[in-house]
């Protein structure tokens, strides 16, 4: 059995002078899932606890003997103030609760205090401590330019400054434990990047991916809260969720754009209550797992359609991580096909083959629907057909010709449509269609860094074909005769 991890990572600090409310707010806020806690039945004590050790909040009641939470609170202000302070007053003192908040107490709750709103205004203070201590960690990250835990990316290859920037943002987010949404393409590698924030986050539990498409109502509440005995027909057995296996962990959902609106509603409350309850059962269970979240649809699309919740995705933009596709980054491409090269030749017992010199001008100029899996895809399939010697274009030329007639996926950029190229014409008179053969040629020429081999291969034609009409390019564009 996975041991619920400690949250908050520092404790919050109850400081009240009657024994049995500290046990009481002790028992709440542990029923809450909050378990790091530390009391204090003497003020006189406080500031040395501080001395020994970091608290993340303090609770404090106002009316204490010796040194009353009045005095108490400038001090803790003064000398630690990144520290939430709490102040808890009877409702004669509200005058001086006023004061308290205007000498720096971050909220004040009224005795008897109402238990929801002990537990939330405690949450709410953890968070804003979190996010200035994010804050302070972005500043140093980008500050420096520097990993302090580079092995947690180790599986993503890149020398892209905007994934080098994501690196750091990550690792900044990543002690966090509020959810965080991806989003990119279909084989940009969104699962990577959890997992990267996952093992930079050092959370104790395991990293658990769950894929939501294609999950009914039922189905995912079932994977992702599990049931009792009896729950429906079938159900002979009880069955944790993998909630229950990702505890002091990370649960990793993705395609939550294909979610039904009913599921979205279960995510949100267990998002909002770190609450949730298997099927059949009445009882609720409390979870500690970080959630991740991914998708490779437009969410914008998704929330005019009426398709996706908005409060569940104001629940989930704190944090959010755009993957950029394949074509945005191809100063990364020598550098993945020589390790995808390495892999295949080593999966296929082979050696490792000698890539032509015009694969990567093929490459740079293909708009890659697929990203960085298709690229994979595509090296693998070629090594697997590679007999010896230098490696054949013909795999690649095939499958890029095969994907040009395909119809291009939304949000991508189809390769000869790019607004404001040559192509697009300005003049109300249209060029004859000898002459936009000639302008579409000067644009593959121009997009393949002038190798006749990679153009012809961008516009279908054979290396003769090219030939000509280089040839006529160079008779248009030559000097007229004296």
């Amino acid at each position: 059995m996975l041991v619920p991890e400690t949250y908050p990572a520092r404790p919050v600090l109850l400081v009240d002078d009657e024994e049995f409310i500290l046990q009481s707010y002790n028992n709440l806020l542990r029923n809450n899932g909050i378990n790091n806690i530390l009391c204090c039945s003497e003020s006189r004590h406080v500031l040395g606890l501080f001395a020994a050790r970091e608290v993340e909040v303090v609770i404090l009641d106002l009316s204490m003997p010796h040194l009353s939470g009045q005095e108490l609170l400038p001090k803790l202000v003064g000398m630690f103030a990144d520290v939430p302070v709490i102040v808890v007053t009877a409702d004669t003192e509200l005058d001086m609760a006023v004061d308290c908040m205007k000498n720096g107490a971050f909220d004040y709750l009224v005795k008897p205090v109402e238990p929801r709103r002990f537990v939330t205004t405690i949450e709410r203070a953890i968070q804003v401590r979190e996010l200035k201590r994010e804050n302070a960690d972005l500043k140093r990250h980008f500050h420096t330019n520097t990993l302090d835990h580079p092995e947690a990316f180790a599986r993503i290859l890149t020398n892209d400054a905007q994934v080098r920037s994501l690196f750091l943002y990550v690792e900044s987010i990543a002690p966090s434990s509020e959810p965080v949404l991806i989003l990119g393409e279909t084989g940009t590698g969104k699962e990577l990047f959890a997992q990267a924030i996952h093992a930079a986050s050092a959370r104790a539990g395991t990293f658990v991916p769950v894929n939501a498409a294609g999950l009914d109502d039922n189905m995912f509440a079932d994977t992702l809260f599990g049931h009792v005995k009896g729950a429906y027909t079938g159900a002979s057995d009880p069955r944790p969720g993998l909630v229950e296996k990702a505890a002091g962990g990370t649960l990793f959902l993705d395609e939550i754009g294909d979610l039904t609106v009913a599921s979205q509603v279960k995510l949100l409350r267990f998002l909002q209550e770190k609450e949730y309850r298997p099927l059949g059962s009445d009882t609720p269970k409390h979870s500690d797992a970080r959630v991740l979240v991914a998708t490779n649809r437009d969410i914008r699309r998704l929330l005019e359609a009426g398709d996706f919740r908005q409060d569940l995705y104001y629940r989930l933009m704190a944090h959010q991580i755009r993957i950029p596709p394949l074509r945005e980054r191809r100063d990364d491409l020598p550098l993945l096909i020589h390790h995808f090269l390495e892999e295949a030749a080593r999966e296929l017992n082979k050696t490792k083959p000698t890539p032509p010199k015009e694969l990567l001008v093929h490459l740079a100029t293909y708009h890659f629907p697929g990203n960085v899996r298709e690229l994979k895809a595509m090296v693998h399939n070629a090594v697997s057909r590679h007999p010896s010697g230098v490696l054949s274009l013909s795999s690649f030329t095939e499958h890029i010709a095969e994907q040009t007639l395909c119809p291009v996926p939304a949000g991508t950029t189809p390769v000869l449509t790019d607004p404001g190229t040559p192509l697009a014409f300005s003049s109300e008179k249209l060029p004859t269609l000898d002459e936009a053969n000639l302008l579409l040629v000067e644009e593959a020429l121009r997009r393949a860094n002038n190798n006749q081999g990679a153009a012809a291969a961008i516009l279908g034609v054979s290396r003769q074909t090219m030939n000509r009409y280089c040839q006529a390019l160079r008779a248009r564009q030559a000097p007229p005769q004296a």
